[in-house]
């Protein structure tokens, strides 16, 4: 029952994939982006971060920025370094990262499944934060950062996609984190009707990142909607970019965790109000935890590995949480962290950063960090299907898709 459609993509000429591929926008702060786009005249990151094209200074969220966003853009193509399919494709977007793979479907899904709950989030947006990339893809008239949704994997597109995969790519570049991009265009009238009758059998879809961009697009398209009252819901601005993955090629790493000071509380009598819950075992060497119910905590220089005691498991798809077990059992009520999201005591630290940043911050700026196990995609589709919510910073995907290598226009 998913509509999920091909579309005539723009896209980087050949030969110039590796050069406009960019990271998403939100993974950089303004200033990380000048420096990032230094040097590179075709990054994407000049669209996505159009300040970086205007003086230091300049407000974000000025209407200069979004109006510099859509003149690159437009410029781009009209310049050749974009290209535009004739006729609406599906497209392959394949990353590989330490020797495994993970390929996607790359089209456009329809804002009203997301709408009706058949694409299903695990995560609230921030209406502020919604602002900019709807006023982002309004004024340039297209969505440039795809949405990372995930589907249960299923034979029919598992096979169409290892027979396309042998066929020439569109491009095949190793990007500077040494991250493999390859893509593929499928235009055959039998495999893109074969692709749109396997995902119109599903029941959902999920999001796995980009909650912010799904909402966006959304909001963009319901805005189109009301400016053209007639509309058919076959315009463009009816549907919004996204990579469409299996579940069982992705991986999810640990969502770590990071705080400034133990409440008040001595090493021994945090020590002790964690074994309350937890069975407390000194680690010789810094280590991941193993298993679901267990946290690797280092503190004053020894690492340690929590295990859940068997009374305190939750079979609750987000009671059951490791990283809601983390937050009840300890943060709260043994540190008086009751709102991650807004407590300045806390920060998060992405899994791909590794235990030695665990390490590093707790000798700079924090007194002890958790290393979490990952929570799985499994875990991950039963809170959606439950129709709940995560908690703040529970899923951190990698490798990340590039943005620039794939656009969808509203024209």
């Amino acid at each position: 029952m998913a509509d999920i459609r091909p579309f005539p993509a723009i896209r980087p000429a050949a030969g110039k994939e590796a050069d406009i591929a960019a990271l998403p926008y939100d993974v950089y702060s303004s200033a990380e982006a000048r420096e990032a786009v230094k040097g590179r005249p075709l990054s994407f990151l000049r669209i996505d971060r159009a300040e970086t094209q205007l003086p230091e200074g300049t407000d974000l969220y000025s209407s200069q920025v979004y109006e510099k966003a859509r003149e690159l853009l437009w410029g781009m193509v009209e310049s050749g370094d974009f290209v535009q399919d004739a006729v609406p494709c599906y497209y392959l977007y394949e990353l590989t990262m330490n020797g495994r793979s993970q390929t996607g479907i790359t089209a456009c899904a329809s804002v009203d499944d997301y709408l009706e709950g058949r694409i299903k989030k695990h995560e609230n947006t921030r209406r502020e934060k919604e602002e900019d990339r709807v006023r982002h893809v309004d004024v340039c008239n297209a969505q440039t950062g795809p949405i990372f949704l995930a589907y249960r994997a299923e034979r029919t597109l598992k096979e169409l996609t290892e027979k396309e995969k042998r066929k020439e790519p569109l491009f095949d570049f190793v990007s500077e984190d040494g991250i493999r991009h390859r893509g593929w265009k499928i235009d055959g009238e039998e495999e893109i009707r074969t692709i749109r009758e396997a995902f119109g059998k599903m029941d959902a879809l999920y999001i796995a990142d980009g909650h912010h961009r799904a909402a966006s697009a959304v909001r963009v398209g319901l805005k189109r909607r009301e400016e053209h009252p007639g509309y058919t819901g076959e315009e463009p601005f009816n549907y919004f970019l996204s990579v469409i993955f299996p579940d069982d090629e992705l991986m999810i790493m640990d969502y770590n965790r990071v705080v400034r000071d133990l409440n008040g509380l001595t090493q021994e009598e945090f020590l002790s109000r964690v074994e309350e819950v937890f069975e407390v075992r000194k680690l010789e060497k810094a280590a991941h935890p193993e298993k679901k119910g267990q946290v690797a905590l280092f503190l004053e220089d020894q690492w340690y590995l929590l295990t859940l005691k068997p009374q305190y498991e939750s079979s609750d798809p987000v009671e059951g949480l490791d990283v809601s077990i983390l937050q009840n059992r300890i943060l709260e009520p043994v540190l008086g962290i009751h709102d991650p999201k807004t407590d300045k005591r806390i920060d998060f630290v992405g899994g791909i950063r590794g235990l030695s940043e665990l390490e590093r911050r707790v000798h700079t700026d924090m007194k002890a960090a958790f290393a979490m196990y990952p929570t799985s995609i499994r875990e991950l589709f039963a809170v959606a299907d439950a129709g709940r919510l995560m908690p703040p910073k529970s899923t951190w995907f990698e490798p990340k898709l590039r943005s620039g290598l794939f656009i969808h226009s509203l024209v």
